[in-house]
């Protein structure tokens, strides 16, 4: 099985330039936690609705403040084409819980988060990923 075949497709990204304000805005409308922050065509960085609350409203950042002051940078991501097997290693020695699917010029085509692969993935091993990953 490919990653492809479990990853979400339906992917919003943001853009250096936008605020945490709107990019929370989008995750609440949405109901996700995650965005992959891209530059143009090129992926950047990551942010979560936890990273805007202890990265920036902790800090007393204003609601205007740009995403790119707090995203995760150098985010850990896999191919569309990869084998299953490939994301749920990374997950586990990572201990993320989602990573961001590019294709092979690099663009984000997905995401792939610890829901994908509890829904849709039947596969014994992913069994064992799932519960090291949320140790």
């Amino acid at each position: 099985m490919k990653i492809r075949d479990v990853m979400t497709k339906d992917v919003h990204l943001a853009h250096p330039g936008d605020t945490i304000q709107d990019v929370s805005s989008r995750m609440a409308k949405g109901g996700f936690g995650f965005i992959p922050v891209a530059d143009g065509d090129r992926l950047i960085g990551t942010i979560t609705d936890r990273d805007i609350v202890v990265r920036a409203l902790a800090a007393g950042a204003a609601p205007t403040a740009s995403v790119i002051e707090f995203i995760t940078r150098d985010p850990q991501t896999v191919l569309d084409t990869d084998d299953l097997k490939v994301v749920l290693d990374l997950m586990a020695s990572r201990q993320i819980r989602r990573a961001p699917v590019v294709d092979k010029n690099g663009r984000v085509v997905g995401v792939v988060s610890l829901g994908d692969l509890s829904i849709r993935v039947k596969e014994k091993y992913a069994g064992e990923a799932l519960e090291s990953i949320s140790r």
